[in-house]
């Protein structure tokens, strides 16, 4: 049956079909990528192409924002999503507002007893409900090693758990997938973080302590680290990972220990 969409999507992606070397430079500077076969390389480019089709990418002065840099940011964004199944996953935003540096955020809080806070919090990256993505050029370039640090998935993750409303660390799950057991594994996990915390602010944890401000940054974080740092996710907090990986349909961590068994001198890269 002819569909219209489909066809839309063919016509683009023939349209816009990458350069080889393109490609290649952007692959060569995302560690994170090693691994993925053909018929994956071959779909991630899909994806990013008509990632740049429907995101407008606002590059602030300061930001040189070229083909490279363009695609650099696009094959972070759509890795996560590359064996969902097709739906507009990343709907309710349109922009990606590049800044040169780290920003100020205002911020603002009202505690039990009522009196409201009000402060500015400087930041790299921020996800605004029914809004844009704003994103600190520096934090992009940094991304896309195995270092358990990924700014954009960051970012992108927060969007996917605002699909179900609030931004509560719960995004929406896949029918194979039961929200009592997601609830038990990220839960117990984000509770073990906290305790450890507590106990010692400046305890060295598994993952990054911003993990534990509330469910939301938990799933965030811990998305970044399941992309980039899947062997310290796994060990830390194995069901945490068995969730991820169901819900993502993707298995880094066996992508990593097959790249370092076939070559024993792999180092786990960051990028360039």
């Amino acid at each position: 049956m002819w569909s219209w969409r489909a066809w839309r999507r063919r016509k683009t992606l023939d349209r816009h079909a990458l350069a080889p070397e393109l490609w290649a430079g952007v692959r060569q500077a995302l560690s994170m990528l090693d691994g993925l076969d053909s018929v994956q390389d071959q779909r991630l480019q899909a994806l990013c192409i008509l990632f740049l089709r429907d995101k407008r990418l606002t590059a602030l002065p300061g930001v040189n924002l070229d083909d490279h840099g363009r695609l650099l940011l696009a094959a972070q964004a759509q890795l996560p999503l590359l064996e969902l199944p097709e739906a507009d996953w990343y709907r309710g935003f349109h922009e990606i507002v590049l800044y040169p540096d780290d920003f100020l955020s205002p911020q603002r809080h009202r505690d039990a007893s009522g009196v409201e806070h009000v402060w500015e919090d400087e930041r790299s990256g921020e996800a605004w409900q029914q809004g844009p993505i704003i994103l600190a050029w520096p934090g992009v370039q940094a991304s896309g090693g195995w270092e358990g640090y990924n700014l954009v998935i960051h970012e992108l993750a927060h969007k996917l758990d605002m699909l179900t409303g609030d931004v509560n660390g719960l995004p929406p799950l896949h029918n194979n997938m039961r929200v009592a057991a997601w609830a038990s594994a990220m839960q117990s996990a984000y509770d073990d973080l906290n305790r450890k915390l507590e106990a010692d602010p400046d305890a060295e944890t598994a993952i990054d302590p911003y993990a534990a401000e509330n469910p939301g940054e938990f799933f965030a974080v811990t998305s970044e680290y399941f992309f980039s740092a899947p062997d310290l996710l796994h060990d830390a907090y194995p069901q945490v990972y068995e969730q991820l990986k169901l819900f993502y349909r993707q298995d880094p961590l066996t992508r990593l220990q097959q790249l370092q068994s076939s070559d024993p001198q792999y180092q786990q890269p960051q990028p360039a």
